[in-house]
């Protein structure tokens, strides 16, 4: 006889208690689950149930093959599930957490793309700008910028950007341009408000010295958008990431700094709760933005 189904035999008799519901369970007679058990103890040379007339429950030998058993069947459940979900189309809900500036900027052009390619798929992108707890909040997926915190989560990298200093010409005009980040503490600062660092700009001076600029902020606002229009008005001196900039700069409404200092780069990644297998919706959105982004960054956008 078959060893897993002799296993799934013993192991629903055990949860049903009896070999009655049991049979009902596997939709196979009483007489066949009985010759299943009766076989796996042969085998076994092992006697795993105690029989009366009134209930069948597990020996000590039958409980601790009963855990293992139930550990087994259950692996190959979700292996029987694992192939069956690769081989069906993508569909269900996708809730995506992705910080609002990417997400608006970069992540929304191409959702159409996406759905039109996987009609079964419905999208719900969440933007925010903390770090949201996956799991416990429900979410799928979440696109994340810079050193990644949790290490538990599964992580696959779309692309890079980087990070410099720019102000618009007229500031530069008026206020003078910083030529070494000492400098820095002269100017009108945009600081980034939501980040617990916010009014801290970890800069690499050209000898690769790793420093920290620590000065008040004329400005601080909680939306790098926001941050780009202040420093395009004159306003003063922001640290933004290239995806946000990349027009400007080109249009030339800002421009760099401090040139001389070797830009910061940082990865964009796609990350998601830890599993076995990795949901098909998931893995279908996840291999999209690979194709989308691929020709995109450190400083193309």
């Amino acid at each position: 006889m078959d060893r897993l189904t002799e296993m799934e035999a013993f192991a629903t008799v055990v949860d049903q208690g009896g070999f009655t519901d049991a049979a009902k369970k596997m939709g196979i007679s009483k007489s066949a689950v009985s010759k299943h058990v009766s076989s796996l103890e042969a085998r076994l040379g092992a006697r795993l149930l105690n029989r009366t007339t009134r209930r069948v429950s597990p020996t000590e030998i039958g409980l601790a093959y009963y855990d293992r058993a139930r550990r087994v069947l259950n692996d190959a459940g979700e292996a029987d599930a694992l192939v069956t979900s690769m081989q069906s189309a993508p569909s269900g809900l996708l809730r995506i957490s992705v910080a609002t500036d990417f997400g608006v900027n970069h992540l929304s052009p191409v959702l159409g793309e996406f759905l039109s390619e996987f009609p079964e798929i419905t999208v719900n992108m969440v933007l925010n700008n903390r770090y949201v707890e996956l799991i416990s909040e429900g979410f799928d997926m979440a696109i994340r910028i810079g050193e990644l915190e949790d290490s538990t989560l599964r992580a696959r990298k779309l692309t890079d950007t980087t990070k410099r200093m720019i102000a618009s010409p007229a500031y530069f005009e008026k206020y003078g341009r910083p030529e070494k980040i000492d400098d820095l503490n002269d100017h009108k600062l945009l600081h980034y408000s939501s980040q617990s660092n916010g009014a801290v700009w970890k800069l690499t001076a050209p000898s690769g010295e790793k420093r920290q600029v620590r000065t008040a902020g004329w400005l601080s606002v909680n939306d790098g958008q926001s941050l780009l229009n202040a420093a395009v008005a004159g306003l003063g001196i922001a640290y933004l990431p290239s995806f946000l900039y990349a027009d400007a700069l080109e249009q030339g409404l800002v421009e760099d700094a401090i040139p001389d200092l070797p830009m910061e780069t940082q990865g964009i990644y796609a990350v998601y709760p830890p599993g076995r297998f990795t949901q098909p919706k998931v893995r279908a959105f996840i291999d999209f933005l690979v194709h989308a982004f691929a020709e995109k960054g450190p400083s193309a956008w």
